[in-house]
C-alpha cells in the first residue's frame, strides 16, 4: 500500500508541513548530476480489515520526520565542499543552501517528539549552523553533520537496513527495466533518454560522488522519487526489490573486477566481519569506511560487499546483528536517562532483529529460542522498572551470548533434511490442532442439533481462512514485508478475540450438558436462535480461529523454506495434514455415539481449555508487540502448548478467564437445578 505523494514547489520554509519537507529534501538530494538520486458479518469484515491493515502497514512508503532530517544532513555532508573551499565561499547559491538546510534541520529537530536527548540534538544542530556560518573546512562540517545524523537515528529509530541480504542479480534486472534508459547501461548517466533532461540523470559510476553516498541514501531516493526531476518514485516495488536496486546502483563505482581482493580481505579478518554487518554496510559511506580501514582496503571491500551483500549476512546472521545493534543503542539511551527510547529500541531488537529468525531457531533449538524470548522480555521489564544501568548492561551481555549460540544454531550447515521435516511437521500439527478442535466441535454440535443447514457457514469460514492464508503468503512473498509487530499484533488480537468468543460458547455448551435442559432448549429456542445472524457468527468464529493458525504457520514455513530442503518441508506438511485428518475423523466418529449430555459436557470442557490457552497466547503476543507490559514471574513454568508463560500479565489473564468459566459453569448448574424443580 502506498500513500499518495504530495507535490511540493519552492523553498523550504516555516509554513511547509513535514511531508513537504520530506519531498523537498528528496528533491535536494539528487537535484543535479552530482548527487544521488511505503457474532456478525460486520465483525468478520473488521477481522479481515484488521489483518490487512496490520500486514500492509510496514510496506507504506511514508517517510518519518527523522528520515527527512537525516537526508538534509546527508546532503550537507556531501555537498558542502562545493559551497566552501579554503575558508571562502566557492558558490554563493550552494552556500545559501547549506545555511538554509542546516536551519531547516534544526527547526525540524525541535518539532520531534519530546525526548531527554532532543536537547542534545538541538545543540549539535546549532553547532552545525555555527560552523557553516564560520565557513569551516568541509571535513569538519561533514563530521558534524554525520555525527548529528547518527545520534538522531539512535534517538528516533527508523528502518535503515533490509531484513535480509538483497539479491543484486535481481537489482541488475530491475535496473535494466527501469533505469538504464536514463542512467545508462554502465551507470554513466548517458542513457538514450538522458538527452534534454534538466537536471541530467545521475552518473552512478562517478567515484568521487559515490564515496560520499551510502546505500541507504540511494534507497530513500528510489523509494520516494524526486519532485521537479524526471526521477519518479518506485515505491510500488517491494522493499527488497528497492534494496536490490540500490545495491546495484551503488556498485557501478566499484567494479566487480576488484571483488576478488576484497573477498580475500573479508575472509581473512574476523574482527572486520564482526564489525561490518548488513546494517552498517547499508548505512556507512565508503569515505567513512575508508577512514577506518584505509582507501585501498575500503575500495576493495566495497567492490566485494556491494556486489555480494549476502556475505555480511552469512557472517553476522543477518537480523541478529540488527538485534545486537538495537540493544547497544537501547543501553546507550538508558545510560542517558531516556527510558522511552531505550524501551522502543529494545522492542525493535526483538521485533526487527530476533522475530524474523524466531521460526527457524524454534525449529532447530526451541529451548534456546525460549531462553532468548524470555531474556528479551526480562530486559524490557528491567528498563520499565528503572533498574541500575549496570544491571541492564548485564542483561544485554547475556543476550549477546545467547545470540552467539543462535548464530551457531542458524548456520547453514545445521539445515538438514531431517530438521526441516520435523520442523514442518511439528509446526503444522501444533498450530492446526487448536483450530481443528474448535471447528470440529462446531460441526459436531450442528450435526447433533440437526441443524445441518448451518454447516455451510462453518465450512465457508475455515475455507475462507485458508484462501486468506494463501493470499497472505502471496502478499508476503511478492508485495509486502510482514514485520514482527504485524505478526504479533495479528496473533495477539486474534487470540484474545477468539478466547472471548470461546468463553461465551463454552459456558453456553455447559448449560446444555443436562439432557433435560437441552430438550427444553430444542423445543423453545433452537429454531429461533440459530438464525442468519447466528450463522454469520459461526462463519466469523471459524474464520478467525483458522486464519490465526494459518497466519502463524505461513510465517514459520516461509522461514523454513528459505533454508532449503523443500522436499522435506513438503513431506513434513503432508504428514501433519494426515495426522490432523485422522484426529478429525476420530472426533467426528466418536461424537456421533455420545449421548447429548456427555457430548455437551466434553465439548464445553474442551472449549473452556482452549479459551484459557488462547487468552494466554494472545496476551503473550501483545506483550511481544509492546502493547502489554511485561512483569516476569521467576520460577513459574512455561508451557507453550497450554498458553502458559512466566509473566504476571499472562497468568492473570488466564486466571481471570478461568474464574469467569467457573462462575459461568456454576451458574449453569444452579439454573438447571431450578429448572428441574420447576418441572
Amino acid at each position: 500500500m502506498t500513500l499518495p505523494r504530495i507535490a511540493t514547489h519552492g523553498p523550504v520554509n516555516g509554513s511547509v508541513s513535514w511531508l513537504n519537507h520530506m519531498h523537498y529534501g528528496l528533491f535536494l538530494l539528487m537535484r543535479r548530476n552530482r548527487g544521488d538520486r511505503q457474532g456478525t458479518l460486520f465483525s468478520a469484515l473488521m477481522a479481515v480489515v484488521l489483518g490487512i491493515v496490520l500486514l500492509a502497514a510496514p510496506a507504506t512508503a511514508q517517510t518519518a520526520p527523522a528520515q527527512t532530517i537525516w537526508r538534509l544532513l546527508d546532503y550537507i555532508a556531501v555537498d558542502y565542499p562545493e559551497a566552501v573551499a579554503d575558508g571562502k565561499i566557492a558558490s554563493a547559491s550552494e552556500y545559501a543552501e547549506m545555511q538554509e538546510f542546516s536551519a531547516t534541520a534544526s527547526k525540524l529537530i525541535g518539532e520531534l517528539p519530546a525526548s531527554s536527548a532532543r536537547g542534545g540534538l538541538q545543540g549539535q544542530a546549532t553547532n552545525l549552523q555555527r560552523i557553516i556560518t564560520a565557513k569551516a573546512p568541509p571535513q569538519a562540517v561533514a563530521t558534524a553533520a554525520r555525527g548529528l545524523a547518527a545520534d538522531l537515528i539512535k534517538t528516533y529509530p527508523v528502518p535503515l537496513a533490509p531484513t535480509s541480504a538483497p539479491d543484486v542479480a535481481r537489482g541488475k534486472i530491475l535496473y535494466a527495466q527501469h533505469c538504464a534508459s536514463c542512467h545508462g547501461v554502465s551507470g554513466q548517466g548517458d542513457g538514450p533518454q538522458a538527452r534534454g533532461l534538466n537536471p541530467p540523470p545521475i552518473a552512478f559510476a562517478d567515484r568521487e560522488r559515490a564515496r560520499e553516498r551510502s546505500i541507504f541514501a540511494l534507497y530513500q531516493v528510489i523509494e520516494q522519487g524526486l519532485d521537479g526531476t524526471s526521477m519518479v518514485s518506485f515505491a510500488e516495488l517491494p522493499a527488497q526489490d528497492r534494496w536490490a536496486l540500490a545495491f546495484y546502483a551503488g556498485s557501478f563505482a566499484y567494479p566487480e573486477s576488484g571483488a576478488a581482493n576484497g573477498k580475500a580481505l573479508w575472509d581473512a579478518d574476523a574482527d572486520l566481519r564482526k564489525r561490518l554487518d548488513l546494517g552498517k554496510l547499508v548505512g556507512t559511506t565508503p569515505a567513512a569506511f575508508a577512514a577506518e580501514v584505509g582507501d585501498d582496503k575500503a575500495q576493495q571491500l566495497m567492490a566485494y560487499l556491494r556486489h555480494h551483500p549476502e556475505a555480511t549476512v552469512t557472517a553476522a546472521t543477518g537480523t541478529l546483528a540488527l538485534a545486537r545493534n538495537r540493544l547497544d543503542e537501547a543501553l546507550a539511551a538508558y545510560g542517558r536517562g531516556d527510558s522511552k527510547a531505550a524501551t522502543d529500541l529494545a522492542l525493535s531488537a526483538y521485533l526487527d532483529g530476533f522475530e524474523p529468525v524466531e521460526a527457524v531457531l524454534s525449529a532447530r533449538d526451541n529451548a534456546l529460542m525460549i531462553r532468548i524470548e524470555g531474556a528479551m522480555g526480562d530486559l524490557r521489564a528491567a528498563i520499565a522498572k528503572g533498574e541500575p544501568v549496570q544491571a541492564v548492561k548485564a542483561r544485554v551481555a547475556t543476550l549477546d551470548g545467547l545470540f552467539a549460540d543462535a548464530e551457531t544454531a542458524l548456520a547453514p550447515s545445521e539445515a538438514s533434511a531431517t530438521s526441516s521435516f520435523l520442523a514442518a511437521f511439528t509446526i503444522l500439527a501444533r498450530e492446526g490442532l487448536e483450530a481443528l478442535l474448535i471447528v470440529v466441535a462446531m460441526i459436531a454440535f450442528l450435526s447433533k442439533a440437526d441443524r445441518r443447514d448451518m454447516l455451510p457457514y462453518v465450512h465457508g469460514g475455515w475455507v475462507a481462512a485458508l484462501v486468506a492464508g494463501a493470499a497472505t503468503w502471496a502478499a508476503a512473498t511478492w508485495i509486502i514485508e510482514i514485520s514482527g509487530a504485524s505478526r504479533e499484533l495479528t496473533e495477539g488480537f486474534g487470540g484474545v478475540f477468539a478466547a472471548l468468543v470461546l468463553l461465551w460458547v463454552g459456558i453456553w455448551m455447559h448449560g446444555k450438558s443436562n439432557a433435560d435442559a437441552w430438550q427444553r432448549y430444542i423445543r423453545e429456542k433452537l429454531s429461533r436462535a440459530l438464525n442468519r445472524r447466528s450463522a454469520w457468527f459461526l462463519f466469523l468464529l471459524a474464520f478467525l480461529v483458522v486464519y490465526r493458525e494459518v497466519f502463524e504457520t505461513i510465517l514459520f514455513y516461509a522461514a523454513i523454506w528459505g533454508q532449503g530442503n523443500g522436499g522435506a518441508v513438503i513431506a513434513g506438511a503432508f504428514t501433519a495434514i494426515l495426522l490432523l485428518a485422522v484426529i478429525a475423523f476420530v472426533m467426528m466418529r466418536y461424537s456421533r455415539t455420545l449421548p447429548i449430555g456427555k457430548f455437551f459436557a466434553y465439548s464445553s470442557a474442551l472449549i473452556a481449555v482452549l479459551a484459557v490457552v488462547l487468552i494466554g497466547k494472545g496476551s503473550a503476543a501483545l506483550q511481544e508487540a509492546g502493547y502489554l507490559s511485561v512483569t516476569p514471574w521467576p520460577g513459574f513454568p512455561r508451557v507453550e502448548l497450554l498458553g502458559i508463560y512466566p509473566t504476571r500479565e499472562t497468568i492473570i489473564a488466564q486466571l481471570v478467564m478461568t474464574a469467569l468459566l467457573v462462575l459461568g459453569f456454576f451458574w449453569n448448574q444452579r439454573t438447571n437445578k431450578l429448572g428441574e424443580v420447576a418441572a
